[in-house]
């Protein structure tokens, strides 16, 4: 029996809405971080969304996987949710600029790929790699204004650096990891076990190195309302159901798109405008994607399970 024309429309549009809830991060990372700091900011923005998923999964989810599924999710949230998050939030605080950091995001695909082909077996076509390097050249275009334009680059030190790099290998590692050991789960399981593994690196930070004050401002209280609910819950609900649905390294390759749709989130909101050279590379980075998800999707559906 065919699908019905709603549910294909729905699997169709989730990778562009996911691009969307994905590329508002780095926009909440800026409103929110000027008043709590980052491990504590994450912590709280964890604590809230687990105090909304755990009661909706234990009222809805009639049977739990066993402890070794579980543990494998919390490993994956530590990875895609505390080291990544927290390296980009530790970076962005120390003066790191949002274009910069939204390298991270940009070199994640190729990690991504690679990472697979060693842990799943997926092998990468020359196609597929091509679209991978496009998009690479893409997303340099589109943060070539913010890295020439001029201004002094300020954040960029070893510290936020290795922060940035460990962010990329982390969550790389996490999507292959999800994949391969717990692409199975019920969403709301899954997600709730992983913000559970990433919750508590990210508390032992926050009060082993931070003050944990926080100002409860009008423009913070937005930015944890947003990360959480469009974030913490719609975004990474959808990544696990993308990540479930395709191969590890399609998936990753949407994350091409991140930067270019962040881009058009900035203008529309802080008036930051879009030169020719930004329209060229979200161009060219739209045209990876879908030349490296398209090699991915049809090789995934023969990646050996566990």
């Amino acid at each position: 029996m065919s699908p019905a024309p709603s549910t294909g429309l729905l699997a169709r549009a989730a990778p562009v809405i996911f691009v969307l809830l994905w590329s508002t991060g780095f926009i909440g990372a800026k409103l929110g971080l000027p008043h709590a700091e980052p491990f504590t900011f994450l912590s709280l923005r964890l604590a809230i969304t687990l105090a909304i998923l755990l009661p909706i999964a234990f009222l809805t989810v009639r049977q739990w996987p066993g402890r070794a599924a579980l543990f494998h999710s919390m490993v994956t949230g530590v990875l895609v949710h505390g080291v990544y998050l927290g390296g980009v939030f530790f970076a962005i605080d120390r003066g790191m600029p949002a274009g910069i950091s939204a390298l991270v995001v940009a070199l994640q695909p190729l990690a991504t790929a690679f990472v697979a082909r060693w842990m799943l077996d997926e092998r990468l076509s020359a196609v597929q790699f091509t679209g991978f390097l496009a998009g690479l050249a893409g997303v340099g275009l589109v943060i070539a204004p913010r890295l020439f334009g001029g201004a002094q680059i300020e954040g960029i030190t070893p510290v936020t650096l290795g922060a940035v790099i460990a962010s990329v290998i982390a969550i790389s590692v996490g999507t292959v990891y999800q994949k391969r050991f717990a692409a199975g789960l019920d969403v709301r399981v899954s997600t709730s076990a992983q913000y559970v593994g990433a919750l508590i690196p990210l508390a032992l930070l926050s009060f082993l190195t931070e003050t944990r004050h926080i100002e409860w401002t009008g423009e913070f209280v937005f930015a944890l309302a947003w990360l959480v609910l469009v974030l913490s819950i719609g975004a990474v609900g959808l990544l696990m159901l993308l990540i479930r649905a395709q191969s590890a390294a399609g998936t990753a390759s949407l994350f091409y798109l991140v930067p270019g749709a962040t881009a058009v989130v900035a203008w529309f909101l802080f008036g930051e405008s879009l030169q020719p050279i930004q329209l060229v590379g979200m161009a060219i980075v739209m045209g990876a994607v879908a030349l490296a998800t398209r090699a991915s999707g049809t090789r995934g559906r023969t990646v050996p399970r566990a």
